[in-house]
């Protein structure tokens, strides 16, 4: 069962133990059981309501689900590790399954997200549609032969430097293949702050750019004094995406990585 813990709130980017080894083990964020370590922000609802059970476990999966939804009512959901992270490599598995909900937009068909350097949800307003973030955007190919990469970026209320300068577009693709159907596909993110951001996909770098920053438009309904354009991002949230697309995630794991700024 889907609970909202209290001392979500911790001020500073977690440190995990991992059995006397935090630099070199990697760390299970999700059990495998339950979500009682996460808790979900979704547009139009309060946080920590998880509207129409769309996170939920079920056979050693997180599954994105909209069984219980009607009109999908641009009710963009994330569901939140409890904790921030700064200096960390990630690793995760995802699959597209299903059909696109009623009434998604059409950007969303097989298309979800893993969030990083995220605003604390709770200082999210009701009817705040996505998180100040960075977002490391998943997609699967439509089957008509055409590319479409995964792992690319997306930047909701957000900036950064790729290939020298600050990119004036919302999302810059990576240079992955197109991955078809319901496939498991292994995603990794090597983030080293406010430095180097890094994206894997099935083993190979795809994307590399730098200096996150708040700034940039798309993220709508936010209370302003979040919005501290030209305010480096060093650490945030991290969170699963979703828009309308069922989609799953397995095999959620963390490794520290050494503070580059000590």
């Amino acid at each position: 069962m889907f609970s909202c813990l209290l001392i979500l709130g911790c001020a500073g980017p977690k440190k995990l133990a991992d059995a006397g080894n935090a630099d070199k083990g990697w760390t299970k964020l999700f059990n495998g059981t339950d979500i009682n370590d996460w808790f979900v922000k979704i547009n139009h609802h309060l946080v920590c309501e998880n509207y129409g059970n769309t996170f939920r476990v079920e056979d050693g999966m997180i599954r994105v689900s909209y069984d219980q939804y009607g009109d999908f009512n641009d009710q963009f959901g994330h569901l939140y590790y409890k904790t921030p992270f700064s200096n960390y490599h990630l690793r995760f598995e995802y699959r597209f399954v299903g059909k696109q909900q009623k009434g998604a937009p059409d950007y969303t068909l097989l298309n979800s997200g893993v969030m990083f350097h995220s605003q604390d949800p709770r200082t999210m307003l009701k009817d705040q549609d996505w998180p100040i973030s960075i977002e490391m955007q998943l997609l699967g190919g439509l089957g008509d032969g055409k590319p479409r990469p995964t792992g690319n970026m997306c930047s909701p209320g957000t900036d950064v430097v790729y290939k020298g300068k600050v990119s004036p577009d919302h999302c810059i693709n990576s240079t992955s293949k197109t991955y078809d159907g319901d496939q498991w596909v292994k995603g990794e993110l090597i983030v080293q702050g406010n430095k180097l951001i890094t994206h894997i996909i099935n083993g190979d770098t795809v994307l590399q750019y730098s200096k996150p920053t708040i700034g940039g438009g798309v993220a709508h309904g936010y209370d302003p004094k979040y919005k501290q354009d030209g305010k480096l991002l060093s650490s945030g949230f991290i969170a699963l995406q979703s828009e309308g697309q069922p989609v799953d995630f397995r095999n959620i794991e963390i490794k520290q990585l050494p503070d580059t700024d000590r």
